[in-house]
């Protein structure tokens, strides 16, 4: 039973996951407003707004830097990090979001083979995000890891 007290005593891991659980619901809710239907997989899925990806390491890092200080070393890995995650973000998993959308409209709207085999299912097109999805979720992870971090 101990380790559950320091699981959920751990302000900088809470920030985190709650970070990255309101980033999700919020995406899937966002989604459900725009296209007027439930899609389960927004609740997991990555891309979207706001990024959840975004949210969490901006969470964590917020947290590192309140509890640990901004001269530490949590908070230089935790900034580092989120810096990688969300370039990462907005360019290499965007380009390969547009690559995804390019190659569904080759392979579907024509019905073309690749090396004899016909592909089964679409490639995943929402994998990046926006600069401003990440800007929301930066914001989200910020806010939340500042309130949180009020509590503890």
């Amino acid at each position: 039973m101990n380790i559950w007290n320091e699981i959920l005593g751990n302000q900088v891991l809470i920030c985190s996951v709650v970070g990255w659980t309101v980033a999700q619901v919020l995406k899937t809710l966002i989604d459900l407003v725009l296209n007027r239907s439930f899609n389960p997989e927004r609740l997991f899925g990555s891309g979207g707004m706001p990024s959840s990806h975004s949210a969490t390491v901006c969470a964590l890092t917020t947290a590192s830097g309140i509890k640990y200080g901004m001269g530490s070393f949590e908070f230089a890995v935790s900034f580092v990090l989120a810096m990688i995650v969300m370039y990462d973000a907005m360019n290499v998993r965007m380009e390969t979001g547009k690559q995804a959308k390019l190659l569904n409209r080759v392979f579907f709207e024509n019905i073309l083979e690749l090396d004899g085999v016909l592909l089964q299912e679409r490639l995943k097109e929402y994998v990046g995000h926006t600069p401003l999805q990440v800007v929301a979720g930066a914001a989200l992870g910020i806010g939340i890891a500042a309130w949180i971090s009020t509590m503890f």
